[in-house]
């Protein structure tokens, strides 16, 4: 099928699927006018490349994985793979983390500012006399 095709199927646009080309996460044979042309399976491969995608697993871990992947949710024990799989989860948890603490941070600014609500927001201005 060609990559119009294939975009249909998937609801991936084209210039995505070319990205998933040059990353090595699907593959295309050339025809002779230069059209890329995609087996069948591709529709798969590219459906566990979303899903792994939406795991937030990074392309490169996603090349590594992508060949242990037995549907969209289930992986082959292949060498690896689970260390890889628990470093991306350590990366996610920190992230977590870094981004509780700037919630905190943005709350605690937003009640600062709210306390200060209708005060002045200028140190040492006076407010003008209704004379």
């Amino acid at each position: 099928m060609l990559i119009g095709e294939l975009s249909r199927q998937t609801g991936v646009s084209e210039r995505l699927l070319r990205y998933y080309e040059r990353t090595e996460l699907i593959h295309a044979e050339r025809r002779a006018n230069g059209y890329r042309e995609y087996d069948d399976q591709t529709v798969e491969t590219v459906r566990r490349v979303r899903a792994l995608l939406a795991v937030g697993l990074p392309t490169r871990i996603i090349r590594q994985v992508l060949p242990c992947t037995h549907d969209a949710a289930t992986l082959h024990p292949c060498p690896g793979v689970l260390t890889s799989l628990r470093d991306q989860l350590d990366v996610l948890d920190r992230r977590a983390a870094e981004l509780e603490t700037a919630r905190h941070l943005l709350r605690q600014t937003i009640a600062a500012t709210e306390a200060t609500a209708g005060q002045d927001p200028t140190p040492g201005a006076r407010t003008p006399s209704p004379h």
